[in-house]
């Protein structure tokens, strides 16, 4: 009687199906793309049933995204990380204070300093002597200048102390998930996949610094011999490395996108109180280094999505990022911590509205990997990200659902079609 039994007991063992490899990339974008990463992840937590962004099967992060993604991995959850970061409050060793990247790096500039005498004498002699131009002498005394102005160090300091606490690891090797932090070889240009075979004995808070040492804000990170500069000057995300290991889930963030003052708001964005760029010009060098700048990266992350999406047909690829109508996360000092509970709210607030503006798109990406959206608590109005709530009137918030179902269908009916 047993063995009459058994084929049928084989048969739904061989058709179960096996549990959905889902894993995360993060980009990065100073401080301000810390901020708005923290505050899109936990709306998202909230708002996925069937993910669980401190327990997935794999990371990549990539400058301020590796700071997050290092976080995630050790098993701490989006509103843990938001506690740390945005408010400063719980445990001592999990508190991490920004002032501390705003210390001078004075043993980098006693160092530039105490060289510039023999660089000037060398300077003198191969203008006087050697006849060389001007500009070569000039050239010469250039190496005075630091490498970086203000110290790193404390990141590794501070994730050290954290990731030392019970049930945590700065050790690649120990985690129970797979965690790669992307940094650059400044000498050869080329990515350094910390975590991966050949780079996983590098603790994990160093190679945090390393991926988030953006060349002449802080100086090069040592590892090895070797000096590392951010992970983002060679590609944006660097999710080539979780693909490679066939997940059938991606989940992507990107913080910083050009703003699009030329777009008529509608559907997703409501003019009411936001400020208005009609020229980006009227704002001067800053606006448009920044509008310059954010355009060069997003126009690299577009065509790596796109090769990521003809090179992984099988996997599910799904990008978060903000708004490029959103005057407020645009106008935000890409190095500003001053502001960061309000970036982290609007950040929260804009992700939710953008889950309900797009929920029949990605439900239908997200059912089959057993991820579907939780329309109770994205429907919610009373959520916040932080205590402090933001006043709403009835009025608006009609308007504003009635907005995102007319956004929801005209995707719904394009894809129809």
């Amino acid at each position: 009687m047993a063995a009459a039994h058994d084929p049928p007991r084989l048969k739904s063992m061989s058709t179960r199906k096996k549990k959905p490899r889902v894993a995360l990339a993060l980009a990065g974008g100073g401080p301000l793309g810390a901020i708005y990463e923290i505050g899109a992840l936990c709306a998202l937590e909230e708002a996925l049933d069937g993910v669980n962004f401190g327990n997935l099967d794999a990371y990549v992060g990539v400058s301020a995204g590796g700071f997050i993604a290092a976080a995630l991995a050790n098993g701490l959850s989006p509103r843990e990380i938001c506690a740390s970061f945005i408010e400063n409050v719980g445990a001592e060793h999990d508190v991490f204070k920004p002032s501390v990247l705003i210390r001078p790096a004075w043993g980098e500039i006693a160092k530039r300093l105490a060289s510039v005498p023999v660089l000037a004498a060398q300077a003198s002699y191969r203008y006087l002597f050697l006849r060389r131009s001007l500009s070569s002498a000039f050239e010469r005394l250039g190496r005075a200048l630091p490498a970086g102005f203000f110290s790193n160090d404390m990141i590794d300091v501070q994730l050290r102390r954290q990731f030392s606490a019970p049930g945590r690891t700065n050790d690649f090797r120990e985690l129970k998930r797979k965690l790669v932090l992307v940094a650059t070889d400044l000498d050869s240009g080329d990515p350094a996949p910390f975590g991966q075979p050949g780079f996983d004995h590098v603790p994990i808070s160093k190679a945090v610094q390393a991926s988030a040492a953006l060349p002449g804000l802080f100086p090069p990170v040592e590892i090895d011999g070797r000096y590392y500069v951010d992970g983002a000057l060679k590609k944006t995300l660097h999710a080539s490395v979780l693909l490679e290991d066939n997940v059938d889930l991606l989940i992507c963030l990107n913080p910083l996108v050009p703003f699009n003052s030329s777009a008529s708001p509608q559907h997703r964005v409501l003019s009411s109180g936001e400020e208005r760029i009609p020229k980006l010009v009227d704002g001067g060098l800053p606006v448009v280094l920044s509008q310059t700048f954010r355009t060069m990266i997003h126009s690299r992350l577009e065509l790596g999505m796109k090769a990521y999406e003809r090179n992984h047909p099988d996997t599910t690829i799904i990008l978060f990022e903000p708004d490029q109508r959103d005057p407020e996360m645009f106008l935000a000092n890409t190095f500003s911590y001053s502001q960061r509970r309000a970036l982290a709210e609007h950040a929260y607030q804009k992700t939710r509205q953008m889950l309900r503006s797009r929920r029949s798109e990605l439900s239908a990406k997200l059912a089959p990997h057993g991820v579907r959206i939780n329309d109770e608590v994205l429907d919610d109005r009373k959520r916040t990200l932080l205590r402090r709530r933001v006043p709403r009137t009835r009025g608006a918030w009609a308007l504003k659902r009635l907005e995102s179902t007319l956004y929801d269908l005209e995707r719904a009916l394009a894809m129809r079609n």
